[in-house]
């Protein structure tokens, strides 16, 4: 899925399966347009952030086109902007920062939540066999999805690959965080949607390992609940941010 084949300058072609809803999902989208973007970066920066917006629902039959754009180059910083187009228009825009990692004092305050260790969780519901999943305790509480993560098999060592698979897990569990306050609301009775999605990689990770999705959704208003979260590995590094915006409507029959 990340072998983008090139298409022009700085112009890159993907693909992506049928998921079980139809369509695509967003997190791929977002995982190859990083990848696109960091092939365009020099590998002494190394990816700290990606915001994006989902413009439109993916086909799984096309293939999808990354264009993109070099905003930025600095000493530190370097900034891309992308655009996913399929043949409806553009259905994906993101802008990712990469930056060289600098000598400073590291704080951590986020702290890995009191959960049982993966291998003490039972596996939960699998939708793709590009990762599993285990729900912990806590995944039952109103507004709030944990879970741990971790893509099948061993991926290579490139860190750039890595955080384009803790970026394509990270949009599974801020749905389920805010679909969790709408009981009322049948799973066959509702339409859930992201709307926007961004994260912040703070350490570097082995997204083949074990990964702690800790997500709380902080409310719902005029159909959209946003959920914000941390990402830890097994041993209670914090190594990511995560927050989105999901779109929850009952179904219009």
């Amino acid at each position: 899925m990340m072998a983008l084949e090139p298409h022009g300058p700085d112009t890159f072609v993907g693909v992506g399966p049928r998921y079980p809803w139809g369509g695509l999902y967003g997190g791929q989208i977002v995982a190859q347009g990083l990848r696109a973007a960091g092939i365009t970066v020099e590998p002494a920066f190394q990816v700290h952030s990606l915001h994006a917006y989902f413009i439109r629902r993916g086909d799984h039959t096309e293939p999808i086109r990354f264009e993109v754009d070099r905003v930025r180059n600095g000493r530190s910083f370097v900034t891309r902007r992308v655009i996913a187009r399929q043949a409806v228009g553009a259905i994906l825009s993101m802008s990712a920062s990469f930056q060289v990692r600098e000598d400073a004092p590291e704080v951590q305050v986020a702290e890995l939540p009191d959960v049982p260790a993966p291998d003490a969780t039972a596996p939960g519901d699998q939708w793709s066999d590009i990762f599993e999943r285990r729900f912990t305790p806590l995944h039952d509480s109103p507004g709030r999805a944990n879970g741990w993560l971790r893509m099948h098999g061993q991926l290579e060592d490139d860190p750039l690959i890595h955080a384009c698979a803790l970026a394509y897990e990270s949009d599974d569990l801020p749905t389920d965080a805010a679909r969790s306050l709408r009981p009322d609301l049948a799973d066959d009775d509702i339409y859930g949607t992201s709307l926007d999605h961004a994260v912040w990689f703070h350490r570097p990770a082995r997204a083949d390992d074990w990964l702690c999705h800790d997500l709380v959704c902080h409310g719902l208003m005029s159909s959209r609940g946003l959920s914000v979260g941390h990402v830890f590995t097994a041993d209670g590094v914090h190594v990511a941010s995560v927050s989105q915006e999901v779109l929850l409507r009952r179904l219009r029959r």
